[in-house]
């Protein structure tokens, strides 16, 4: 790796959790916050949800959805808000909300906080592990803790320099103690709690925390865990729950009891490289040398010089390397997709219930996925769309009489596609299911997995057949999602504001690129699918995207003002990106328009919660404008962004950071119909630098090196497709090979 530091550092304990340091390992997440005479480590089990599956669609859609229809198209919007608000809400209205596991809190006797010296912590996401030095009495005291995806635990180390000088006492807690059905000790080196959630109430689910030591005494009292006069001393805590294991608890001992067979180095050495064989695959390096190193400055004190107008471009290779730490952290194979805390949610009833919200966030979370050469980290999408498909299927014949599978815009570890809440911009659109499944297409096009895609074509298949049936003819003849919204925007009709529609801007766009997919699946699979000529058919009677009287992409079927023109979703922009439908190549005027759009969201304030900063970043990347793009990564940095470099919506969303990391690297590059592009949007402050291990569609491994603001080489290792077209500006050279040959391209052959 190179020498710029990918550390978020802090000089004193964590006084809150948006100071405290993320570790995870898929399932099991943790804060840690540092602390001194009190150490506090908050815990978090991905699959520990307040509510169990449940069936909660509207008996009366069906029987009402051609009334609200009716509405809509006769433009009684009112009437059809009023009759959706009953007839298409769940019964009932929410799902589950996702909970905390709870907090281990660690009490160490003599050591007084005015007495430390020389205090450090640090994460570092190189190695995925965090770190906490400092002096009390000339005894230097150190804390290592890291989440194991291969032993399944989190390791926290606590050693000193002299010997028998850790003694502590360590206890579970749960914000609700009352939620905890049982606690205490299992022997005397162990502690537990558990939790049984009643028929039907969530999930079951146990904790146990088990003390290693090379010298001293560890005993437990009651639901305590003591030890005494240790040198150095492994905390060993792991957690699942009913929804993965019948027996949870036994999991937690035999779990331990095989894990405390290795010391800590086996251990570290196990996280460290199955972390590294992720993490290392890209680097990234920005120049820095005309400007003041930073690195050594706490992570806060960098933004506050970032905020008052200094320069630091390594904070920038850090916070995108982050998004990539926490996907890694987050959403391993065989785990839960992070949710939208990912899996670092300390609240009990979180904001939006801490779900996974489907009209932007949990595709969010997974833009980067591909592109920074996590494809495994891609996988737990695909498990979750698979439980959805069999509650979708459900709700799309009750509620719409239709064949296929559709979701909402919220779902649940248990795959619910229901509406959710009672909020008309967001509640009454179908179209998750079918914007999920355009990631089937997205990892095939990244490796050329030909098993993964026949097995996941028929989610694209059944998504498709919903709209098929859903769709309706308008007075114009064409065929028209109905009832749908533009999430979650809304729009002034005859001195009303509304939200419900037919055929937005945005479900013209997901239809177009699933049923587009599906076609180009079928050339692949060499399936002669039937449904292909019925999506072919549907296709010629769709309404084209439309440019409004601003000069601007028309969001809705028709050109209504918007209610909030500064509105942080800007959905009518999915075909600039996450798809590639406006581009100047293919569509210009398009594309003009598209710029036009973000320049008025932008006038009118958008951009005011991260992960809308982030989809903006994008953008401006594929507008081709890396200055803008650029200037949008500092106002993330400078406006929604936490002390601790997590995302703030705020409060803190995990979406923001994924969605940063995938602009940068769309700011460096981008691939699209057999073509990567080379710095299609830098920016003019960095100067030089490199990136290497970018993905690109085709299988291609792509290294990007520039110098002075010109691309200097790229190499590029050849994937699935055996020829790819290189464009740097409006140059373009095309190379062929084997998969795995290395191409290695210079300034000089785009000049020749």
């Amino acid at each position: 790796m190179n020498s710029q530091s990918l550390k978020i550092i802090f000089d004193k304990p964590a006084s809150c959790w948006e100071e405290a340091l993320p570790i995870g390992n898929g399932s099991l997440g943790a804060m840690i916050y540092g602390g001194v005479e009190y150490e506090t480590i908050q815990l978090n089990e991905e699959s520990i949800w307040s509510c169990g599956p449940r069936r909660r669609e509207n008996p009366d859609a069906l029987k009402y959805l051609h009334e609200i229809r009716k509405s809509i198209l006769e433009g009684n919007i009112k009437r059809a808000e009023e009759l959706s608000v009953f007839a298409l809400s769940g019964t009932p209205h929410s799902e589950g909300n996702y909970e905390p596991l709870g907090y281990l809190d660690i009490y160490f006797e003599g050591i007084e906080t005015d007495k430390v010296e020389k205090y450090t912590r640090y994460l570092d996401i190189s190695n995925a592990t965090c770190k906490v030095e400092f002096d009390v009495d000339d005894i230097r005291y150190e804390k290592i803790y890291f989440s194991s995806y291969p032993d399944k635990v989190i390791v926290v180390k606590i050693c000193c320099s002299k010997k028998g000088a850790v003694s502590l006492r360590a206890k579970f807690r749960r914000e609700y103690q009352e939620d905890i059905d049982k606690c205490g000790k299992v022997d005397n080196d162990k502690i537990f709690f558990e939790c049984s959630a009643g028929e039907g109430r969530g999930v079951s689910f146990s904790a146990v925390l088990k003390a290693v030591l090379k010298d001293g005494d560890v005993y437990t009292i009651g639901d305590n865990l003591f030890v005494k006069n240790a040198t150095e001393v492994m905390l060993l805590i792991t957690s699942t729950t009913s929804y993965k294991e019948r027996d949870y608890f036994n999991w937690c001992l035999k779990t331990l009891e095989q894990v405390s067979k290795h010391d800590f180095e086996e251990l570290y050495k196990r996280h460290t490289e199955d972390y590294k064989s992720l993490f290392d695959r890209v680097e990234f390096y920005i120049d820095t040398a005309n400007t003041n190193k930073r690195t050594e400055l706490t992570t806060p004190e960098r933004i506050k010089l970032l905020k008052e107008g200094y320069k630091d471009e390594e904070l920038i290779v850090l916070l995108f390397q982050f998004g990539r730490y926490l996907l890694i952290s987050s959403s391993r194979p065989g785990c839960l997709p992070p949710n939208l805390q990912g899996i670092w949610n300390k609240e009990m009833k979180p904001p939006w219930g801490s779900k996974y919200t489907i009209n932007i966030n949990l595709q969010m979370n997974y833009w980067p996925a591909e592109v920074c050469n996590l494809s495994e980290c891609h996988m737990p999408l695909f498990d979750l769309l698979e439980k959805m498909y069999e509650n979708g299927k459900i709700t799309a014949q009750r509620m719409y009489g239709c064949r296929g599978f559709c979701a909402h815009h919220n779902t649940d570890i248990w795959g619910d596609t229901a509406p959710q809440d009672i909020y008309i911009p967001a509640t009454y659109w179908p179209m998750g299911a079918a914007w999920l499944c355009l990631h089937i297409w997205d990892h095939y096009e990244y490796t050329g997995d030909l098993e993964f895609l026949k097995e996941y074509y028929y989610l694209m298949r059944e998504a498709a057949l919903f709209l098929l049936d859903y769709l309706i003819e308008d007075r114009n003849g064409y065929l028209v999602t109905c009832p749908s919204c533009s999430p979650e925007n809304r729009y002034k009709l005859n001195g009303e504001v509304y939200s419900l529609t037919y055929m937005p801007t945005m479900d013209i766009q997901i239809i177009t690129a699933l049923f587009d997919k599906i076609k180009k699946a079928n050339d692949v699979l060499e399936l002669n699918d039937e449904i292909v000529e019925k999506i072919e058919y549907a296709l010629n009677k769709h309404p084209s995207i439309k440019i409004g009287k601003h000069g601007q992409i028309q969001e809705w079927i028709e050109d209504y003002e918007e209610a909030e023109p500064g509105h942080r979703h800007i959905s009518h922009l999915f075909g600039l990106y996450p798809e590639n439908q406006i581009t100047p190549e293919k569509t210009p005027q398009l594309f003009k328009a598209a710029k036009k759009t973000l320049q008025r969201r932008l006038e009118h304030g958008s951009g005011h919660t991260g992960w809308s900063r982030a989809w903006i970043i994008c953008f401006w990347a594929r507008l081709k404008e890396g200055d803008k793009a650029y200037e949008n990564i500092l106002e993330l940095l400078k406006k929604s962004t936490l002390p601790n470099l997590l995302d703030n919506h705020p409060p803190f969303q995990i979406d923001g950071n994924f969605g940063v990391t995938a602009g940068i690297a769309e700011m460096i590059m981008q691939s699209y119909d057999d073509t990567i592009e080379l710095l299609p949007a830098l920016p003019s402050d960095w100067k030089s630098g490199y990136i290497k291990g970018l993905k690109a569609r085709g299988g291609h491994t792509v290294d990007i090196y520039w110098e002075n603001g010109i691309f200097k080489k790229a190499k590029v290792i050849l994937g699935f497709k055996e020829s790819v077209v290189l464009k740097y500006k409006d140059s373009y050279i095309e190379i062929k090979g084997n998969l795995g040959e290395e191409k290695v391209i210079s300034y000089d052959n785009f000049s020749k």
